[in-house]
């Protein structure tokens, strides 16, 4: 397989919910999460190609709690092995840049596993 990330994507242990900005609803889980892409385990399908307008929090590690929201492109979806569940994976298009600090900052924290 050809690996064509642009940036390397950090693991997420804790649960980081994900919110489709234009329903208010819960769309997912952040899988893994880059400064220019995310994997999410989405808990209902979600159109293909499509763009999306999501909101999700992050923090922790001495890292204080923001809230993001960011505009992403999805590029695939495959079916979990769990039913009613689909990975999904998107790369970012839009982000404000306080956001795009905090999400680098995120990122960067020491003990960052990644994929």
């Amino acid at each position: 397989m050809n690996e064509s990330r642009r940036a390397r994507r950090k693991q997420a242990h804790e649960s980081i919910e994900v919110f489709d900005t234009m329903t208010d609803l819960s769309v997912g889980r952040i899988g893994n999460l880059s400064e220019s892409g995310m994997m999410l385990m989405a808990s209902v399908p979600l159109m293909e190609d499509a763009l999306f307008q999501f909101r999700f929090t992050l923090g922790g590690s001495g890292l204080r709690t923001r809230t993001l929201e960011v505009g992403v492109h999805q590029l695939w979806a495959d079916p979990s092995h769990v039913p009613g569940q689909f990975w999904s994976g998107f790369r970012l298009i839009d982000i404000a840049p306080e956001d795009a600090a905090h999400l680098k900052s995120w990122v960067e924290l020491p003990g960052t596993r990644y994929d």
